[in-house]
């Protein structure tokens, strides 16, 4: 297990430093976890943005729909599923003979949160012509509600794909839609959602990160704003930004995303140093410990709370037949088209 390694830029009293859970205790629960995973026959996944001791317990380390559909190829009876709760869900949509379980039952989204499905409903009706793109940062039920699923590693090819004769409704992340259509000169209407964790960074402080940083590459994702894209270097899904970060001659990054990201690039790309971006904090309150951006909602699991679920196969995600049958339609039909050659 790693250390998160921080560093500090002119202006701004430190970056945040995620101390490791001691070792006796990582080493205890990790056992107890080991036992339990071969009881279960249990396969744990990990979001990128988790927390390093549960990366380094999990079986797979990545992105919401990789990870499950990395679970869905396996003989695993039970995933459990450290992330967030659409991507619980995701997973027993590809795997509904599975159990999943969640560590923490109120880990939620706020994309998720921007949409719900009687509200997208109420408005698709609005206009019979809408050919709903859907983000893969939803419920299940808005899942059941598109025409095709995305995520922000193939966002631009599905919306490359879609009918020509149709009006695209993107929902639920406008930074994520707004960056799609500079990219694919498609226009579209825009669900108004953000995901909090990425819009808290600004220009003014990434300004300041690069200052400091003069010949280092900055990575940002999608869902930041515009006005944060505009600086980048690379603007790529967190996937991408591990083959980015490997694949680049450069030895020193600014990350604008979670900053749970930076555990697994250190991992996977030795001898090149990650920085954590500022979010708009750091101008306001350069003495705040914490700040970079960190989703509170994905710092709601901990190895202890792996632990539980496994011990009580709960907090069990649970959907009824229909909407999963409804979501797997956008998401094979996203499949599809990933598929294709360019």
């Amino acid at each position: 297990m790693t250390e998160l390694t921080t560093v500090t830029p002119p202006g701004v009293d430190r970056f945040p430093v995620r101390k490791p859970m001691p070792r006796a205790q990582f080493d205890a629960l990790s056992r107890e976890i080991l036992v339990l995973k071969k009881l279960l026959n249990a396969v744990i996944l990990a979001h990128n943005y988790q927390v390093p001791e549960i990366q380094d317990i999990a079986d797979y380390v990545g992105d919401s729909l990789g990870l499950s559909q990395q679970a869905a190829r396996t003989e695993a009876d039970v995933i459990v599923f450290c992330g967030v709760h659409f991507m619980a869900e995701t997973a027993k949509i590809l795997s509904p003979n599975k159990i999943v379980v969640l560590p923490e039952k109120d880990a939620g989204c706020s994309l998720e949160e921007a949409c719900p499905a009687d509200k997208l409903a109420e408005f698709q009706k609005t206009n019979p012509n809408f050919y709903t793109v859907t983000y893969i940062n939803c419920s299940a039920a808005v899942k059941a509600l598109s025409d095709v699923i995305c995520t922000s590693g193939n966002a631009v090819k599905i919306v490359n794909a879609s009918p020509k004769d149709k009006e695209l409704l993107f929902v639920p992340d406008e930074n994520l839609g707004e960056w799609v259509m500079e990219q694919t000169g498609r226009r579209m209407t825009l669900w108004q959602g953000n995901c909090y964790a990425h819009v808290e960074f600004r220009r003014e402080s990434l300004l300041r990160a690069k200052q400091a940083y003069p010949l280092a590459k900055v990575i940002a994702h999608p869902e930041s704003l515009h006005e944060v894209r505009d600086l980048a270097d690379a603007v790529c899904s967190t996937e991408k930004m591990i083959s980015y970060c490997q694949a680049s001659p450069s030895k020193q990054f600014v990350v604008v995303t979670e900053s749970g990201i930076i555990h697994r690039l250190q991992k996977e790309c030795p001898g090149k140093e990650f920085v954590c971006a500022p979010t708009f904090d750091a101008m306001r309150a350069p003495t705040d410990p914490c700040l970079c951006s960190e989703c509170k909602y994905m710092k709601m699991n901990t190895l202890e709370k792996v632990r539980n679920c496994m011990k009580n196969l709960s907090p069990r995600i649970e959907l009824p037949t229909d909407i999963i049958r409804r979501a797997q339609l956008p998401i094979q039909r996203m499949l599809e088209i990933s598929a294709r050659s360019v």
